[in-house]
């Protein structure tokens, strides 16, 4: 018995009408909720490069609240969500709010392009995990998938599938985990 495989002609076909999906249909809104972990655990370890070369280290980051996000141009709603990421960072960061954003499996001629589209353009650090090793010890399952690292270095929140980031609850969210004096 065998099985009718696409040619390579028709997986082109089915990855064109993927692209142009987002064009045509009526996408839902982004929501607007973090997931509060059950059990808060240490945060894995993430260690990558930037668009400039420069090593970042969440672990160098314990003491302020870090919202990991990870993404790749080719995803829909990570590329919806972008913009609210950067209004979120503008809103938030001076207060003791780090965003990043980890990019999964794509080099910087990929990536470089697409932030020259965003509006507004991002100026938060964007991270490089090129052989997405990130993936399994971060627990992502699919794109985009965000992490809320508190102060003490635990995952506080989580949330998978697109997201508002620079909605009025989840900043309240973010800043609520600052301490007293730097959330205010």
């Amino acid at each position: 018995m065998s099985v009718a495989h696409p040619d390579r002609y028709q997986w082109a076909w089915l990855l064109f009408g993927f692209w142009l999906l987002p064009a045509y249909a009526d996408l839902p809104p982004l929501t607007h909720g973090l997931t509060p972990t059950e059990t808060p655990e240490e945060a894995p370890p993430l260690r990558f490069p930037t668009l400039d070369d420069e090593i970042i280290d969440i672990k160098d980051l314990k003491g302020r609240v870090v919202l990991v996000n990870f993404w790749a141009t080719w995803c829909p709603p990570c590329r919806r969500e972008m913009p609210s990421l950067e209004q979120l960072y503008q809103m938030a960061g001076e207060k003791g709010v780090i965003v990043l954003a980890v990019n999964i499996g794509e080099d910087i001629d990929t990536v470089f392009p697409f932030l020259g589209q965003v509006d507004p353009s991002p100026t938060f650090p964007i991270l490089f995990d090129s052989d997405s090793g990130s993936l399994a010890q971060w627990k992502v399952k699919g794109l985009p998938t965000t992490f809320v690292v508190g102060p003490d270095g635990r995952l506080a929140y989580r949330a998978v599938g697109g997201r508002e980031f620079s909605h009025p609850d989840v900043v309240r969210q973010l800043l609520d985990l600052l301490p007293d004096e730097a959330g205010k």
